[in-house]
């Protein structure tokens, strides 16, 4: 598969993980009183979901079995929860940043880590 074809078929599939953070996040900080950052990995987790289902099936066209796929997903989606942990800190709580502007920015990271470890790890071909 064509590498403009699956960036593509990610930023799109990232828009709807987005939505299912991003969801979470305000929704929780705006409506529950939740601070940013745990508000944030809770949204994290919904995106998770959201991007493992469709990634699996649109970007990546993977035919590895849910067993051995889903684990190494779940690892990189905990590199990602911990980067995620991790960025969030630094800007909101250590910097004073506003979360929304602080999220975009982690969410581009993430996306860029996540990217690479699924194509070439998680539903890469080789074994």
């Amino acid at each position: 598969m064509r590498l403009a074809r699956q960036i593509s078929a990610f930023a799109v599939v990232g828009a709807f993980a987005a939505i299912a953070h991003y969801g979470a996040l305000i929704g929780l900080v705006e409506l529950a009183g939740w601070r940013p950052v745990p508000a944030t990995l809770v949204g994290y987790v919904a995106g998770g979901l959201v991007s493992y289902l469709l990634n699996r099936r649109h970007t990546f066209s993977s035919d590895r079995p849910h067993q051995e796929a889903g684990w190494r997903f779940g690892a990189v989606a905990g590199v990602g929860f911990l980067l995620t942990w991790g960025v969030m800190r630094l800007f909101v709580d250590a910097l004073g940043a506003p979360y929304l502007p602080a999220q975009i920015v982690t969410t581009l990271i993430v996306m860029g880590w996540s990217f690479l470890a699924n194509k070439l790890w998680t539903f890469g071909t080789g074994r």
